[in-house]
């Protein structure tokens, strides 16, 4: 009778530590899958226009001149691949893009709202890892800053002295984002060769 007890006992002191193991696997699984919320809403290219211009109140000492943010066409294959490094619009809503008027400059503000259901996170990663960097004339964007949160998928490159300041005023605007991806270049000027040229 004794011995049935002790196993009695043991047997529920295996259950119970088993159902501990699997309810916290179950939390820390629902707290990774959890995302952050932003506090803004995006709907609408109008929306990311908004956005941009949030993030650059009070920046003016920490942008460069004659900045122009426009809507891109997303269904031109090569203008979405030179501002995003995306090779498809499929999971695509909208792009918007900010960058000076002036080519010479490296610096490049972008927004891409993704359709329901895609992930933006795998969509900036995409972003910081295809982008050209040295998209401009004769110059190399130094850093880059790429992220995410709910439907949309950001990416800022340029000097540390623009592309930092513009980044973390992005994040504050936010409120909450996902996996950042960050990318140092030496940002220097290069010469482009002879053979570079098409004459």
């Amino acid at each position: 009778m004794e011995e049935q007890k002790k196993k009695k006992g043991i047997l529920i002191a295996i259950i119970v530590i088993i159902l501990i193991a699997i309810i916290g696997t179950g939390i820390v699984f629902a707290l990774k899958l959890r995302k952050p919320k932003s506090n803004v809403t995006i709907s609408s290219a109008d929306d990311m226009q908004n956005l941009i211009n949030s993030v650059y109140e009070g920046q003016v000492d920490n942008l460069p001149p004659t900045l122009n943010t426009q809507i891109v066409d997303i269904n031109n294959a090569d203008v979405l691949k030179s501002f995003t490094g995306l090779t498809s619009n499929e999971n695509i809503d909208a792009v918007v893009v900010s960058e000076p008027m002036i080519g010479s400059q490296a610096y490049s503000f972008v927004l891409v709202k993704v359709k329901d259901g895609t992930d933006a996170d795998s969509i900036a990663k995409q972003m910081s890892e295809n982008i050209d960097t040295r998209k401009w004339i004769c110059v190399e964007a130094e850093k880059l800053y790429a992220t995410s949160v709910d439907n949309l998928a950001v990416l800022v490159m340029s000097s540390d002295e623009w592309a930092t300041p513009v980044y973390n005023k992005l994040k504050e605007v936010l409120g909450a984002y996902n996996e950042e991806y960050v990318k140092e270049n030496n940002g220097i000027e290069y010469d482009q060769s002879a053979e570079d040229m098409i004459y």
